[in-house]
């Protein structure tokens, strides 16, 4: 899988610097570079047809919306991966709190209700089976 990804970003890079190199042609352009330009004009093209290939190798990857955002933001795309686990630990440990919260709930509720309740709730024991947590 990797050397997909070195494949695509050996092309991207050799893309990006034809661009480059099309820049300057282009920024001080002569008459007499017109053939310079026109090579590297079709250079252009094969190297859109190298990443298109390289695009069918990897169309089955999915890439949230979000790190392109990061990325127009200037920011580094790792951090989204950085962030969402931050936000999952977050989340998780709130989940964690309720599920303790109503574990305890439970506990005091059934102690409580058998107390006010003790025939009630010998019925429901005899049902359910001892499960209340301590």
């Amino acid at each position: 899988m990797a050397e997909r990804f070195d494949n695509l970003e050996e092309h991207l890079e050799k893309f990006i610097e034809n661009i480059r190199q099309l820049g300057i042609i282009v920024s001080d352009f002569q008459p007499s570079s017109q053939a310079g330009l026109n090579q590297k004009l079709n250079f252009m093209i094969s190297g859109l047809q190298d990443i298109e290939k390289c695009r069918q190798q990897l169309h089955e990857i999915n890439v949230p919306l979000e790190v392109f955002e990061y990325i127009d933001q200037g920011r580094n795309p790792q951090l989204y991966t950085k962030e969402c686990l931050e936000r999952a630990l977050a989340r998780n440990e709130q989940v964690k709190g309720k599920i303790d919260t109503m574990t305890k709930f439970k506990s005091l509720l059934i102690s409580e209700l058998g107390k006010v309740f003790p025939e009630e709730m010998g019925k429901y024991k005899a049902i359910h089976g001892d499960d209340a947590p301590s």
